[in-house]
């Protein structure tokens, strides 16, 4: 059995200081005494560390970058946790390089190879869509990396992560709607309908907020129609959430639902819109729950429920993560939980739904 690695904090515990001032130690910062500096390394010596190598090839040649991968800089979403990522960063005398991968998994390996020629000192990459096979055979990634919603089920072990829990949002969503009385509650999703099926190849996000409906409905003893499910099958070319809400909403509301939990906030911006056009009235007729809590779900009429992403601390947290590998301290994986946030759009069923609700049969 081999023996477990010595690392910064264990020569920190040993030497009664804290771990920056081993890191630094070794690194011969000026911050440091030299004297302290020498007990330090003399230390490290007896213990027989081994600096990591990566971060080793780091010291001498830093260049106080991070690359940061989003799917899309127009996203709202992805503002907010950029921003909390910036505050972090910007703390510790750090530079963002931001880059866009737009749901391609070739645009965010060609992103991800960009920023390792920039030499940055770590990346975080949101959605990514890698999975163990690619980081084998297709993309080295040579510096500290953390993911955030990464959206692939066979993640690479090597990185570290973190995450909001999708399951537990999709449900806080339908057991609100269950809750106000509804019990034909639709989903409006986005992605490939292969979705619907169990060993599609679809986003982590996609599969754990269908799997999250569906639980919540089948715990409240209510039916599950496939006709309630809609879900875009544009998903690898699509440029607009909105577009998705306002297109898949028509084949909701002949169904006979009464209530739609959208996958993500602007999908149900788009199905406001639509419900707008149709002549249904939200939420007398029809009420819809987004997810993400975006500022933009406050400010349109009537005011999205949504069930609320912690989104700067989802970017402080994968940006403290990030320094923290950089120093080589231990990190674990985070799931951060949502919340729900009532408003407008959501309101108690009622007993005489609209004529353009019911089945058309034959």
């Amino acid at each position: 059995m081999s023996k477990r690695k010595i690392s910064i904090s264990d020569i920190a515990r040993k030497a009664g200081v804290s771990h920056t001032t081993v890191s630094r130690a070794l690194r011969d910062s000026p911050l440091i005494s030299s004297k302290v500096r020498e007990e330090i390394k003399q230390l490290a010596r007896e213990m027989k560390y081994v600096p990591n190598g990566i971060a080793q090839s780091l010291l001498s040649s830093r260049t106080n970058t991070i690359g940061v991968v989003v799917t899309s800089i127009a996203d709202p979403f992805f503002a907010e946790v950029v921003e909390g990522i910036e505050q972090i960063a910007r703390s510790a005398g750090l530079s963002v390089l931001l880059s866009a991968s737009h749901r391609d998994l070739e645009q965010e390996i060609a992103a991800i190879d960009n920023l390792h020629r920039r030499r940055v000192d770590g990346m975080l990459v949101a959605d990514s869509r890698m999975n163990k096979h690619h980081t084998k055979q297709r993309v080295q990634i040579a510096v500290p990396t953390v993911f955030i919603n990464a959206q692939a089920e066979d993640q690479p072990e090597m990185f570290h992560s973190v995450a909001i829990d999708d399951y537990l949002g999709a449900r806080l969503a339908v057991e609100h709607l269950v809750n106000l009385g509804h019990t034909c509650i639709g989903y409006l999703g986005v992605g490939d309908k292969r979705s619907l099926l169990p060993k599609a190849d679809r986003s982590k996000s996609n599969q754990q907020r269908l799997e999250g409906y569906r639980m919540a409905l089948s715990e409240a003893g209510l039916p599950q129609m496939t006709d309630w499910i809609a879900i875009n099958d544009e998903d690898n070319v699509r440029s607009s959430d909105v577009a998705t809400g306002q297109k898949m909403l028509s084949k909701l509301v002949t169904t006979g639902v009464t209530s739609i939990f959208c996958y993500n906030d602007m999908v149900a911006v788009g199905a406001l819109l639509a419900s707008r056009e149709l002549g249904i009235s939200v939420p007398q007729d029809l009420s819809l729950v987004g997810f993400d809590g975006i500022a933009l779900s406050g400010y349109v009429t009537p005011p999205l429920t949504t069930v609320s992403q912690p989104m700067l601390e989802i970017g402080r947290s994968a940006m403290q993560m990030l320094l923290d590998l950089l120093e080589e301290k231990t990190v674990e994986k985070r799931v951060l939980s949502p919340f729900l946030v009532k408003r407008g759009s959501s309101a108690a069923f009622k007993n005489n739904p609209p004529s353009h609700f019911q089945v058309i049969s034959g």
